[in-house]
């Protein structure tokens, strides 16, 4: 009887544990059992593409039912490329928020050391998030607290532009950021299709936006046709750039839509928002409480002609009609 007594005691305290623990384990799981989901957003710079991802970040979360102001709290930093902000920027918002998205790869890379392995860090738009940045482990398993979006440039399909619609270019220009990894990652390889086909790739490096006035100014009197990859760098000097290439009569061709928008020729490229969007998205299901460590990086593979009508009358160039069709049709003609 004792025995039996002792037994059914323990099965009650057991039970009583279980009941008491459960809960406190599913709140941990699962972040949209706070009343108010705290959001935390730290962008490298200002420049469109960037806020473009920011803006798509914002559409992504609606789209999933979460808002501003209904059940969600968003605090936006923006460290205008200074990385001591990064650093204190991402340790503030890693202190006083529930989930945290990283726009450009060193914003990233700030708050996953902040996070500590802890909250959840939400690449934004990344473009080489295992070699580039080390920030996860691979992309079908990312490892730990770390997953999001990412979208490779199309560098194929953008040389192919540029041959269609400068035949006779031989030498290209390629202008990146010595500091970024992901604008580095993406020259090098352009620079490997340009060579495989045939073509000279001259390769140019800024430290940052202070050189581009002479850089390109040097780059624009060497080559027949400039590249701008998707690089934070270049994206945040392309007027200085295109200012330069005007005047020496080159057309820049650049790898992200929005690029074009400054004063860029011509590009197929992925949409900046929907990378933003992207991750939005992959945030709702992690607040709803799947693990970041196995949960896939996502890509945004689908790019469109962008065609800057402007640029295009200025340096005289002929853009074939079958690519001016499709951008009418599916991209964007930019009058």
């Amino acid at each position: 009887m004792k025995r039996m007594i002792t037994f059914i005691g323990a099965i009650l305290v057991f039970l009583g544990f279980a009941l008491v623990t459960q809960p406190a384990q599913n709140a941990n799981n699962k972040l949209v059992q706070h009343k108010v989901i705290k959001v935390g957003i730290l962008q490298l710079v200002s420049h469109p593409a960037l806020n473009q991802i920011h803006q798509g970040i914002i559409s992504g979360l609606k789209d999933e039912g979460f808002k501003e102001g209904k059940n969600i709290k968003v605090e936006f930093q923006n460290a205008q490329g200074d990385q001591s902000n990064l650093k204190t920027m991402a340790q503030q918002l890693a202190n006083r928020d529930d989930i945290l998205f990283g726009i450009a790869t060193p914003a990233a890379q700030s708050l996953v050391n902040a996070a500590n392995k802890t909250t959840p860090v939400m690449m934004a738009g990344i473009s080489n998030p295992v070699g580039g940045g080390g920030l996860v482990e691979s992309e079908k398993r990312p490892g730990a607290n770390v997953t999001g979006s990412s979208g490779d440039s199309p560098l194929d399909k953008q040389l192919q532009l540029i041959r269609d619609v400068m035949p006779q270019a031989k030498k290209i220009g390629v202008v990146y950021t010595s500091s970024d990894s992901g604008g580095q990652s993406n020259a090098k390889k352009f620079e490997k299709l340009v060579k495989k086909a045939g073509l000279q790739a001259k390769m140019y490096t800024i430290a940052n936006t202070n050189d581009m006035q002479q850089i390109s100014q040097q780059m624009a009197s060497d080559v027949d046709v400039i590249y701008a990859p998707q690089d934070n760098g270049v994206a945040s000097s392309m007027k200085t750039l295109v200012n330069n290439a005007n005047q020496a009569g080159k057309a820049v061709f650049p790898a992200a839509d929005t690029m074009v928008a400054d004063g860029g020729t011509a590009s197929y490229a992925i949409d900046q928002h929907d990378l933003g969007r992207t991750a939005g998205h992959m945030a709702a299901k992690v607040i709803h409480g799947k693990k970041p460590a196995n949960y896939p990086v996502e890509y945004v593979v689908k790019g469109k002609y962008v065609i800057n009508q402007k640029q295009v009358d200025k340096l005289n160039i002929q853009i074939p009609e079958k690519i001016m069709q499709q951008a009418h049709k599916n991209g964007r003609v930019i009058k």
